[in-house]
């Protein structure tokens, strides 16, 4: 089959994106053709995979998102297509990997109305009703329902269009993980004593992870307690504002940036306990890939999959809104349990295989709209 997968730009850390190679991989593996459009790609391109480059220039991201729509119309118009994917909300998908919030419900219940006469908020809500619209009839990949009350909310889509994912770990954290104890190595390697109390926080998106409410966090921490507390910061995204916040609470020091890595698993093993509390997030993988290398995790009750915390008891879940003192006592509590018994519960927990099913489950049901489609046709 030939399959088309849509992403706006590719940059190798940014969780939609793995979970787009993720999939190209297996598809690849099935002897599928696939092709990726998109306007920028940063990294290597995966043996087999063909990619579209369709480079785009305007003043803001919503114009390029408009241009780099018409631009893939038009090869569309001109292809021989069993499937289109888009990993971003634009018209003429037959599948959308729903990845991202609502954005209706952001525009109509956080913003002004001023706000959605905007361009980018009438080129965002476009598309997205070119989506969800009850008239459509694009497939929606949902990584976990609890966005679709918000979409059927404003767009009436029908349930049976969506269709909810697996989470999609890849094999390689568990690999990693069962491969040996890195703590220390770790550690070593970025100059932290054995004894220090290491926080992380893994994602791009500073803004939408909450590393504002993180670094205020370490301020509180290194107040409260007399233990070295550090926050390491794994992720691709300008860190500037959030220096200056650490700097005006000093605790420019304890907080290190270190931009996108490979290495997450190693990182994971030498925290001591994973924070993130997101002001949204549809699923967070990041939640479980810290659960399988045995580190606790402190997280909102926005994240989707949160309730993984609660079910392998591996660490908190915060309720909202968000309360910082709150947060500081949890982790605290995190904090004086004993290593060993995340370590155990982690090993535990990595053991589900439906942890790393999602790359699988999004070709099948690839091959099982194609297949319908085929039969419709005939």
């Amino acid at each position: 089959m030939n399959f088309v997968f849509v992403l706006f730009k590719y940059f190798p850390f940014g969780g939609l994106q793995r979970d787009m190679i993720a999939a190209t991989e297996v598809g690849l593996r099935r002897g599928h053709r696939i092709t990726v459009f998109c306007s920028q790609w940063q990294g290597d391109i995966p043996q087999g995979l063909e990619v579209k480059l369709l480079p785009v220039k305007a003043l803001t991201n919503a114009a390029q998102m408009r241009k780099f729509s018409h631009r893939v119309s038009r090869l569309l118009e001109k292809g021989d297509f069993d499937a289109v994917v888009g990993f971003n909300k634009l018209p003429d998908l037959d599948v959308y990997y729903a990845a991202d919030s609502c954005f209706a419900a952001k525009a109509f219940e956080e913003k002004s109305f001023l706000y959605r006469l905007s361009p980018r908020a009438r080129t965002y809500l476009a598309y997205e009703a070119a989506v969800f619209d009850s008239e459509q009839n694009t497939k929606v990949f949902e990584l976990s329902p609890v966005e679709r009350d918000r979409y059927q909310r404003y767009y009436q889509t029908p349930d049976p269009r969506f269709f909810t994912l697996p989470p999609g770990i890849w094999p390689q954290y568990r690999s990693a993980v069962e491969a040996g104890d890195a703590r220390s190595a770790t550690r070593s390697g970025l100059g932290i004593n054995a004894d220090a109390l290491v926080l992380i926080m893994v994602g791009s998106g500073f803004k939408t992870k909450g590393l504002d409410r993180s670094i205020q966090l370490l301020a509180d921490l290194n107040a409260s307690s007399g233990r070295e507390a550090i926050l390491l910061v794994a992720g691709q995204d300008n860190p500037k504002r959030y220096e200056k916040l650490a700097s005006h609470l000093g605790v420019q020091r304890q907080l290190r940036f270190l931009g996108g890595r490979n290495d997450v698993p190693s990182l994971l093993q030498a925290a001591d306990v994973l924070v993130h509390p997101a002001r949204k997030e549809n699923t967070g993988n990041v939640l479980l890939e810290a659960m399988i290398a045995g580190c606790p995790v402190i997280a909102t009750d926005v994240c989707g999959y949160s309730h993984y915390i609660e079910d392998a008891e591996m660490g908190v879940v915060m309720p909202s809104p968000f309360n910082g003192r709150a947060f500081l006592k949890a982790l605290e509590q995190i904090v004086a349990e004993n290593s060993k018994q995340w370590r155990e519960r982690g090993r535990e927990f990595a053991r589900r295989e439906e942890l790393y099913a999602r790359p699988e489950r999004v070709i099948d049901l690839l091959e099982q709209h194609c297949t319908a489609s085929s039969r419709s046709a005939a």
